[in-house]
């Protein structure tokens, strides 16, 4: 099995299967060897090596950079647009809890980008593995539009969607999954919940603790929320979000990202205090 998309090195055997992964961004080239039976075409044996690829020994393919060397140029002007400034660098990384300042931040950009009109979104969630590094604080603190693009690279949409409370109940709950790592959700300003680890699947969001503003969010009671259209359609196992109703399209993540950038800079990390894990 050769598999990818977890930024992970591997190479090993499970239940007799060799199983590799070539970790990121062309760090490590997998080269496999197969001793094939040519009567049966049966796999007799198979073993990998996992390459570090030497960009300090290696000289780069001149046909690729002729290719790519104008595309730089005239993505330039836009790349090192002044979007804003930060105090600190927002880190990417969660914290015990699931919550991290960058995400934090990012959930807020999009919750203000559809958040107009009466069909608005009142909360907004974004998913961990939307969100690629970190943005650092260098020298000033400014940033350019290609931090940005490189902390959102995959120009999702916005999507706003009808959804009840027991839905978002259940959205929460999906965050974990039977022997598989929880993946948990950035949430925006004013969104708040607890959940505790010792309690079983399916059940450990704390009840009552589901609030908007300070309010409990009642089972029936219809919000707009806005996520990516990879979540929308049930991306990373969120099936519920595909029960939305009403479907609004907005802007890009990153053009969310930049708008908000540019009217609330400088930009600062600000508390933990949207997710509380119990245990």
């Amino acid at each position: 099995m050769i598999s990818g998309h977890t930024h992970q090195a591997y190479n090993c055997v499970i239940d007799g299967r060799l199983v590799t992964s070539a970790d990121k961004y062309g760090t490590l080239v997998t080269r496999i060897d197969l001793k094939l039976d040519p009567r049966t075409r049966d796999i007799v044996s198979a073993q990998a090596e996992n390459i570090i690829v030497r960009t300090d020994v290696y000289a780069a393919d001149m046909e690729q950079t002729a290719l790519i060397t104008p595309h730089e140029e005239l993505a330039k002007p836009l790349a090192s647009r002044f979007v804003g400034s930060v105090t600190a660098t927002l880190l990417a990384r969660a914290n015990d809890a699931g919550e991290s300042v960058l995400g934090n931040i990012i959930a807020d950009a999009q919750l203000a980008a559809t958040a107009d009109g009466p069909d608005g979104a009142v909360i907004a969630f974004t998913n961990p593995g939307g969100i690629r590094t970190d943005i650092e604080k260098r020298g000033s603190g400014s940033v350019t539009y290609a931090e940005l693009f490189a902390c959102q690279p995959f120009g999702n949409d916005l999507v706003t969607l009808s959804l009840s409370g027991a839905q978002i109940r259940q959205l929460l709950e999906q965050q974990w999954r039977a022997n598989r790592p929880p993946v948990i959700l950035h949430t925006s300003r004013g969104f708040t919940y607890s959940w505790d680890s010792t309690r079983p699947l399916g059940d450990r969001v704390v009840p009552g603790s589901i609030k908007l503003n300070g309010k409990p969010i009642a089972p029936e009671e219809r919000l707009r929320v806005t996520v990516n259209n990879f979540l929308a359609g049930g991306g990373d196992s969120f099936t519920v979000l595909a029960a939305g109703t009403d479907a609004r399209f907005g802007v890009h993540d990153v053009a969310a990202f930049d708008a908000y950038f540019r009217r609330n800079s400088p930009l600062s990390p600000g508390p933990l205090d949207r997710i509380s894990r119990l245990r």
